[in-house]
């Protein structure tokens, strides 16, 4: 299975920007999907989640700002980023809750991170 992201890049504050996050693989079901961001000498931070019914989480300071969707017959996740601030400067990376075929447990995947720069 692979996660696959992209659609990082530089844009100037209040810009924006759309991630996306593709599973591929030996897939039976993909469940909750999620975006985690990460900065130097800090821990990955959880942004959005969303359930595999459409159910979404998001961290408080991207509320209002970043939309979080995902197209389950393509296994796709999407973050739409508005309203950029230099705070959202980070390493962006999906992951996503996967039931392999011929399996019945979840098993956690990883894309790599996509970098994300806003400058002020």
């Amino acid at each position: 299975v692979q996660l696959q992201a992209s659609g990082g890049g530089s844009v100037q504050a209040g810009g924006s920007l759309r991630l996306s996050c593709t599973a591929s693989g030996r897939i039976f079901a993909v469940n909750d999907m999620g975006w985690y961001r990460q900065t130097p000498g800090n821990q990955r931070e959880l942004v959005a989640l969303i359930s595999s019914g459409g159910s979404t989480q998001y961290e408080d300071s991207v509320k209002g700002r970043f939309t979080i969707s995902r197209d389950n017959a393509e296994n796709t996740m999407y973050l739409q980023m508005n309203g950029l601030e230099p705070e959202d400067t980070a390493v962006y990376f999906c992951y996503a809750g996967i039931i392999l075929s011929g399996t019945n447990y979840d098993v956690k995947y990883w894309g790599k991170g996509t970098l994300v720069t806003v400058s002020s």
